[in-house]
């Protein structure tokens, strides 16, 4: 399995902003933590969502 996702979310740190590209519908979402490949974000419509950083690339976002 490629760690390329993994390396790609290195780059998130808490309190930047993403979206969950195959979940639209959660909204902006504030990073929490990100600790070996988890990534804990708070989401507006979600909640807090614990994340596979291997499985699925967060986007940043902006306030909207």
């Amino acid at each position: 399995m490629s760690d390329l996702n993994s390396d790609l979310n290195a780059f998130l740190e808490p309190g930047m902003l993403v979206t969950h590209p195959n979940q639209p519908e959660w909204g902006v979402g504030q990073v929490q933590s990100n600790i070996r490949g988890k990534i804990t974000v708070n989401f507006r419509e979600a909640g807090k969502v614990v994340i596979d950083g291997t499985r699925v690339l967060l986007m940043p976002a902006t306030e909207t």
